[in-house]
């Protein structure tokens, strides 16, 4: 609480701040001497000048001091004398006065500091963020616990919700224990008195119900006269709603127009839907009254005006205005609309057949007028009246036309085209309706009248080829574009890609071609042609017109022969959406310009091959020789021919001769696997040593010499073989896992983890050495390990989608969906977590989800067979024959090569010549169902 003012006043000494009197020395009454120096004097003047006070005596300036030390140590502690920059009684500088200096240095040192807190900040909030999550992590929120229960949320339906019972408050009795409500029942008498046989409806003032009514509190106001009889209130009722019926019928006819039985229901349109304010109305009519009289010509203003009284609810009073607008403005075709629209269907006729007299000539009033008409043999009266008095309106002609028969039709439009000769859609209209004679002199026609559109040209294409003149075709297009250059007429080849893309559309694939082989290299330059048609192509084939891609990479590939990327594209078109006679058709054309091209000599050997013709693909393999004597694709080529054929020693001739003319690493890697998969180990390793002295740095040398002595049950030499296949190829991971696996089977777990230490050393950031290292943990059944070490994974490789799925199985099961949204906020488009999220949906039995989460990674990942071997499995589970047997087709027609499950059934020495179908089956009988 603050002090009085007075009590203020008093600590403060009146002389404080003010100036010694002249001449004063302090302390003279106790022998106290002043003395004066030069600086006191100043400088000489006369007897009669003005005295200077500017300096004080010293002895005053000691008095003022002591003084001021005497406030300070009285000055006021209070709360209201506290100032948040002075401090208590002001500071040493309280007294001056704030100018721009001290504004300025305020500023510049508040800079400062903003400079410097912004050079912490990020380290502060980074820091922040860290012990946030480190204390979420110890104690996560209740929300966060049960963030997966809250998910399912969404599953539940409206009827559920509904029957959640109301949660009651525990401390309220009457909701503990709640009690049935209670009833009075009416006294016998009254019954008997009011229901039993009595015709009487009146109120008994002795009974409890005469209480309720008003006024009914003494006997001698319910009389017999003048009792309250219900039946008479009904009866009352009934005859109000016939009076207000009749008012209104109609006095004339005396028939009503007023349907009873949806009276009521029809009054809800009559209420005003407009929700403004009443003031507003009142102004916008009032402007729009003072609009009118201003300009009563003005027949946007009829029409605002009469739309104001509508939306207000007051339809009569719109249409009193709208007619008055057309009185005084009878040659405005919007308002003689309006005022129809207006109208109720009889009367709205009579008013659009008033507007035609006014206007004959407006085509909207006419169409208007024809669609007020319910029958149809009304509407072609209508409209055949409006065409005597406008010829020359193709719209009308279009309408007409529509209602008519075919037969009709021709004859109506034969008269419109010479009414409307340059409408080009009625040209061709009739043209769709005559013999194939009679519309190529319509078409002809119809060109000398409208010689700059390209669609009668098209259309006489089309013509010709659906009646057999293919060679007709070509010829006409090429004359189009002259005739139409010639005219003036820009050639646009995007128009023109449209129209042939629209032609193969309809099934003209002669005239889709004609017009790509015309329009192809107009405007193109020649040092652009082959990027430009390549993307001609692509588009084409992104709105599924193939033909046109076709004959864009027919007319590229006679432009440019020897270019392998066009024959390659133009081969994946025909095997993705042609013919297998087709694709091979192709590749002998192509293997003809480009010999040198292996992939198109290998796709042709192929095709043969899986077409059952063994003999042929020998043949197209042995041309690729003679084309390419020292192609390690080719010899390994012939090589699985022969192999997957069971003519292993001819197989074994070939890598003979390879090893003599191509001795690459792959060739002798495939000539030791020939002998390995013929269970000839010690010809396999003999192979693999001669070829570890050419290529020692080739690390699947030494994996194969690995695995076959672990085979041969010799873990030592294993040891031995991983180990220097290390020190030659240190970043190779398989290498590493196959050495780390082989010592924890041997038991000695710490040597598998020192493996697995020194291989992220070397190959630091990577997943799937920190995968192996969690597994293997895992499987010593360290679970707490594990999870530490998947923590540290994942701060070392954040975005890894193996890791991420690995570590949505490790979670308990409630929380497994908290950490698969995590996993897709990383890795959205990763197809491990996709799968993982599959499997999860699998593990819930939500069957629909779980197979749309499948399609959803193959779409991402066609390539990951450990994928479709677990959608193959989960049809096998839970899906029908026929969607088993799609799974299987998918899969064979994307070839998968990838997936750690996938790899470890395909590349198993045993199942080296299963074929894709077996491998597919093999892997989905090692899925594990997921639990």
């Amino acid at each position: 609480m603050a002090n009085p003012p007075a009590l203020t006043n008093r600590n403060k000494k009146h002389f404080l701040g003010v100036p010694a009197p002249l001449g004063y020395v302090a302390g003279v009454g106790r022998g106290a001497t002043g003395f004066t120096t030069r600086s006191d004097i100043g400088p000489a003047r006369d007897a009669n000048d003005v005295s200077d006070d500017r300096h004080a005596p010293p002895a005053a300036k000691r008095t003022k001091k002591k003084d001021e030390e005497e406030e300070q140590e009285e000055e006021d502690l209070n709360d209201s004398n506290y100032d948040e920059f002075s401090g208590y009684g002001g500071s040493l500088f309280s007294k001056d006065p704030y100018d721009k200096d001290d504004a300025e240095a305020d500023a510049i040192y508040e800079a400062i500091d903003k400079r410097m807190d912004e050079k912490r900040k990020e380290y502060r909030e980074k820091r922040l963020r860290e012990e946030l999550e480190r204390y979420r992590q110890e104690r996560p929120k209740i929300q966060q616990q049960f963030s997966d229960l809250k998910r399912d949320l969404v599953m539940v339906s409206d009827e559920e919700w509904k029957n959640v019972p109301e949660v009651g408050d525990a401390r309220n009795r009457k909701q503990r224990n709640p009690r049935a409500e209670k009833f009075t029942p009416l006294p016998d008498s009254v019954l008997s008195r009011n229901l039993g046989g009595e015709s009487s409806s009146t109120l008994d003032p002795s009974s409890g119900l005469a209480s309720m009514v008003p006024g009914a509190t003494t006997p001698g106001m319910l009389t017999p006269t003048g009792d309250m009889d219900l039946r008479k209130i009904g009866q009352a009722r009934n005859t109000l709603m016939n009076v207000k019926l009749s008012q209104v019928s109609d006095s004339v006819t005396g028939q009503t127009v007023v349907d009873p039985k949806g009276y009521l229901t029809d009054l809800q349109s009559m209420i005003p839907t407009y929700g403004g304010d009443i003031n507003d109305i009142k102004k916008a009519r009032l402007l729009l009254k003072s609009v009118r009289e201003t300009n009563p010509n003005h027949p946007p203003a009829w029409i605002a005006s009469a739309r104001l009284e509508e939306v207000t609810g007051k339809v009569q009073a719109a249409r009193n205005l709208i007619m008055k607008g057309c009185e005084d403005n009878p040659q405005s075709e919007d308002l003689w609309l309006e005022a129809a629209r207006l109208q109720p269907p009889e009367t709205a006729k009579a008013v659009i057949a008033q507007a035609a007299r006014h206007i004959p000539t407006s085509v909207r009033i006419w169409i208007k007028a024809a669609d007020l008409e319910t029958e149809t043999k009304a509407k072609r009266r209508v409209y055949r009246k409006a065409l005597e008095h406008i010829p020359n309106s193709v719209r009308l002609w279009k309408a007409a036309v529509e209602l008519e028969n075919p037969e009709d039709a021709r004859i109506l439009l034969s008269r419109a085209v010479e009414c409307c000769s340059t409408s080009v859609e009625l040209w061709l209209a009739l043209a769709r309706l005559e013999t194939y004679e009679n519309a190529r002199k319509v078409l002809n026609k119809a060109r000398e009248n409208v010689p700059t559109d390209k669609q009668i040209w098209t259309t006489a294409a089309k013509l010709e080829e659906a009646n057999g003149n293919d060679h007709m075709v070509e010829k006409i297009i090429e004359r189009a574009i002259s005739s139409l250059s010639a005219n003036g007429v820009e050639i646009n080849r995007e128009h023109w890609f449209k129209e042939a893309i629209e032609s193969e559309k309809g099934g003209h694939v002669h005239c889709c071609k004609a017009i790509i082989k015309s329009i192809i290299s107009h405007g193109v330059e020649p040092e652009d042609q082959k990027h430009t048609w390549m993307e001609d192509a692509e588009h084409c084939i992104n709105q599924g017109a193939f033909e046109c891609a076709r004959a864009i990479y027919t007319h590229a590939l006679a432009t440019f022969p020897a270019k392998k990327s066009i024959w390659l594209r133009a081969a994946h078109l025909e095997k993705t959406h042609g013919t297998r006679e087709s694709l091979e058709t192709l590749l002998q054309r192509a293997v003809a310009h480009c010999p040198k091209s292996e992939v198109l000599w290998l796709m042709g050997a192929k095709s043969k091959w899986l077409a059952g013709d063994v003999p042929a693909a020998r043949g197209i393999l042995s041309l690729a020789f003679q084309a390419n004597p020292n192609s390690e694709e080719i010899w390994l080529a012939a090589v699985k021919l022969e192999s997957e054929n069971h003519e292993y020693e001819r197989a074994r001739k070939l890598l003979a001769k390879a090893r003599g003319s191509a001795p690459t690493p792959k060739v002798m890697m495939k000539s030791a696997k020939l002998e390995w998969s013929l269970n000839d180990l010690n010809a396999a390793l003999n192979l693999l040593d001669e070829a570890l002295k050419v290529f020692p740095d080739f690390p699947k040398l030494w994996m194969m010499m690995g695995q076959i002595y672990e085979q041969r049950k010799d873990p030592s030499k294993a040891f031995d073989s991983y180990n220097q296949g290390i020190k030659k190829c240190p970043s190779s991971i398989p290498l590493w896992l196959l050495l780390s696996r082989l010592e924890e089977n041997r038991n000695l777990l710490i040597k598998s983890r020192s493996v697995l230490e020194r291989a992220r050393l070397k190959n630091p950031k990577n997943d799937v050495l920190w995968l192996e290292a969690i597994r293997v943990e895992i499987r010593a059944g360290l679970k707490d390990v594990a999870m530490a070490m998947m923590a540290k994974a994942l701060q070392e490789c954040p975005t890894s989608g193996v890791l991420w799925a690995e570590s949505i199985f490790m979670e308990p099961r409630p929380q497994r969906k908290t950490k698969s949204v995590d996993a897709l906020k990383k890795c959205e488009h990763d197809p491990n977590v996709l799968l993982a999220v599959s499997k999860l949906f699998w593990s819930e039995r939500k069957i629909s989800k779980c197979r749309e989460w499948f399609a959803r990674t193959l779409k991402i990942e066609p390539d990951l067979g450990d994928a479709w071997s677990h959608w193959y499995r989960f049809e096998q589970l839970h899906g029908t024959q026929e969607q088993r047997e799609e799974v299987k087709r998918r899969c064979l027609a994307s070839e998968p090569h990838h997936g750690e499950l996938w790899c470890s059934v395909s590349k198993n020495i045993k199942n080296w010549s299963k074929n894709l179908e077996q491998v597919l089956d093999l892997v989905a009988k090692d899925v594990p169902i997921p639990v």
